[in-house]
């Protein structure tokens, strides 16, 4: 018989809601995919050592390693160190250091395995940037770091850039100089306002075509240096414009957490890799969803994948930098982890009824790998919440 438990509804009362969602297998094998899949995974705070949690959050190493673990297996790649981990919202540069140091050692340890880590520029406050320059050496010193450990880098938005320069220009003379010193290829990173609401008018314009034709032209300056772009603007229309006018060579990944399954899926010309924080939370369904439509069985890639679309486009809605806190919960409940604790508190960024949206979304979805423990823990969570 399937779990039953009371869920608030958004005019107060109650309703006893009937899970019916079926979890998703795990493959016996890594899967194979025909587009290339990152997930951007988050970390795991540890409560019993968070002596400080919203200055130095402890992180519990053990489980956020684990959950890696987790990624690679389905048959992921990992976006390392990135917003999802909480970069700048909870999780520091030193914090990120030992996070990318340690994944890297990891990764060592599995077959196959592998990442790219954020290298950006918030170890600098964008308060006390005075210049260019400094901004060069906040991203000289974290791309070093990352190839020093012998990584790859994904040159992620930065806030003192946004808040400092005064034209396009000085987006190309920043980002020509990283890249021009890159040992690797370097993915680039275009996060919307809705993300960030520090990188609003980023490559110099909130005008999208006039941003537009500055990131191609640091693309096409810097061809040899960069793999691809991720573009996380939520508006596929944007994503499509600026994939149908990429070089050639230079890859387009998804962040699009709206509309993800059709631009992976693509127009039958063209489509789109993926590096998505939503793949994080539905990760067992992604990569069926990805092995299905590399085996050309498209019909059961879109069967899977859609039930996704709107419990990401709630994890994810607006204010969209706090969809982390959906991210972790739906960790917690699938025994990812013991607590539902986030570095500085960001749990508590989000309400109940948006937690009790996401459960049933998760159910219908398919997401919730143990249902009676899910719906255990949901239990336990809206106690501590006066229901």
């Amino acid at each position: 018989m399937s779990a039953t438990l009371p869920l608030p509804r958004a005019d107060g009362s109650l309703e006893i809601y009937r899970l019916t969602g079926t979890p998703i297998a795990r493959p016996q094998t890594v899967p194979v995919f025909n587009r290339i899949a990152y997930a951007a995974a988050h970390v795991v705070s540890d409560p019993l050592r968070d002596l400080d949690p919203w200055g130095r959050p402890a992180i519990d190493w053990e489980r956020t390693m684990a959950f890696r673990h987790h990624l690679w297996a389905l048959g992921f790649k990992i976006a390392e160190a990135m917003d999802t981990s909480q970069r700048g919202m909870g999780l520091n540069w030193a914090g990120a250091q030992e996070l990318i140091r340690r994944s890297l050692t990891e990764a060592r340890s599995v077959p196959g395995a592998d990442l790219a880590c954020g290298a950006g520029t918030d170890h600098l406050s964008p308060a006390d940037t005075r210049s260019l320059d400094d901004v060069i050496r906040a991203y000289e010193t974290q791309v070093g770091f990352v190839e020093q450990e012998g990584g790859r880098s994904i040159m992620m938005a930065s806030r003192a850039l946004a808040r400092i320069a005064a034209s396009p220009d000085d987006y190309r003379k920043v980002y020509g100089r990283i890249l021009s010193q890159a040992k690797d290829k370097v993915v680039l990173h275009w996060l919307g306002d809705m993300f960030d609401p520090q990188l609003k008018g980023y490559w110099g314009s909130e005008n999208f075509e006039t941003a537009l034709d500055t990131v191609l032209s640091i693309i096409e300056d810097n061809k040899s240096k960069v793999e691809g772009i991720k573009i996380s603007l939520l508006d596929n229309a944007c994503e499509v414009a600026l994939r149908n006018r990429l070089p050639g060579d230079i890859l387009c990944f998804t962040g699009d957490d709206f509309n993800y399954a059709e631009l992976i899926e693509g127009d039958g010309q063209k489509y789109s890799h993926a590096l998505l924080g939503i793949f994080d939370a539905v990760a067992p369904s992604a990569s069926k969803a990805l092995a299905s439509l590399a085996s050309g069985d498209t019909g059961t890639f879109r069967a899977v994948i859609e039930p996704t679309v709107p419990l990401s486009r709630k994890i994810f809605e607006a204010p969209t930098q706090y969809y982390k806190a959906g991210v972790v919960f739906l960790a917690w409940l699938n025994g990812h982890q013991r607590h539902f604790t986030m570095p500085a508190g960001m749990q508590s960024a989000r309400g109940v009824l948006h937690y009790a949206d996401i459960f049933r979304l998760a159910d219908k979805a398919n997401v919730l790998d143990m249902p009676d423990m899910a719906a255990e823990r949901m239990k336990a969570f809206l106690v501590t919440q006066g229901f």
